[in-house]
């Protein structure tokens, strides 16, 4: 996939996630912010209204309702169950691929792995979603353990991201060892000072940058805490060296944007690598975190499907 195509990829991730966000707040805000017994008799200006709507089901109508919001928003409405399938699928779909392209070695040459973790997290955030809205913002009981881990397992999800991306990983988003980072320091060390032909006081710049630091400040919290300030000193570091190809007469614009993108894989890659171990400690802790939230999400949500099933809601349409 080229860096057009992914950027397309991503690109309607964002957009399919915003906007259904977006949609379905419109659709029934004025419903979602009446209290819950008022609910059965709110009415809204809703933007979707299926034909089926004229078919009050024998339930509500027997207890009196007659909002067609309610019909349509409640968890057990028109559209508030089919955003709960959909959202329980989503997430289904959205471990079980990954986890099965992560850990089947038959499926390993099946695109890159980042982008599968990619499609992943696209999954794994609007499904949650989805459900939200499925509980019409009103939930309880084992419901509400359920609902709960699964936001835990959404804000660590976003946790390890950060943490994965932290860790230096080949094309294909295989965790690199320590051998394969060597080689690639060596590259790009090589490739800035035969390609580029970069003077000796600019690669000891580059190389200031990539190793400054307190060197025995490689704890978890310390690691944590260079991660931020290492974005703006690979700014900073890109921005002396800008002026540095100024001053020596390096003015093509494509040029210069080539060295400042080799300039930033190398002192990127050397920071990464200097925090690795600590990375490799949090992600741990990370998995324990993540795992058990996981684990309570689906098997509560296995058992309130199961429920709803047995006591009759079957599918709405």
């Amino acid at each position: 996939m080229s860096k057009f195509s992914h950027a397309i990829y991503i690109s309607l991730f964002f957009i399919v996630g915003i906007t259904s966000t977006v949609l379905l707040y419109f659709n029934g805000r004025d419903y979602y912010a009446a209290p819950k017994e008022a609910r059965p008799h709110t009415e809204a200006d809703l933007l979707w209204r299926p034909s089926q709507i004229d078919e009050i089901p024998r339930y509500q109508k027997k207890l009196g309702y007659h909002s067609e919001a309610h019909i349509i928003l409640e968890p057990k409405g028109y559209l508030g169950h089919a955003l709960g399938i959909a959202g329980t699928l989503m997430m289904i779909i959205g471990v079980s691929t990954y986890m099965i392209r992560k850990r089947a070695r038959m499926f390993f040459r099946w695109g890159i792995l980042k982008h599968w973790l990619e499609f992943h997290i696209f999954l794994c955030v609007v499904g949650p979603i989805f459900v939200l809205y499925h509980t019409a913002f009103k939930f309880g009981g084992i419901v509400s353990i359920s609902f709960w881990s699964m936001t835990a397992v959404v804000v660590s999800g976003v946790a390890g991201r950060f943490i994965y991306t932290k860790i230096p990983r080949s094309i294909k988003g295989n965790e690199l060892d320590s051998q394969e980072i060597a080689r690639m320091q060596k590259e790009n060390t090589l490739m800035l000072q035969e390609k580029f032909n970069l003077d000796q006081a600019i690669m000891d710049e580059i190389e200031k940058a990539g190793a400054s630091g307190d060197t025995k400040g490689t704890g978890t919290w310390s690691s944590l805490l260079t991660i931020f300030s290492d974005w703006f000193l690979i700014r900073n570091s890109l921005n002396s060296l800008r002026e540095r190809l100024k001053n020596s007469g390096v003015t093509d614009k494509k040029l210069v944007k080539e060295i400042l993108s080799a300039a930033k894989e190398k002192i990127s890659l050397d920071r990464k690598n200097r925090i690795l171990r600590s990375m490799h400690k949090l992600f741990k802790y990370w998995h324990i975190f993540h795992l058990p939230f996981a684990i309570t999400m689906f098997i509560i949500m296995l058992i309130h499907v199961a429920v709803t099933v047995y006591y009759g809601a079957g599918w709405i349409f």
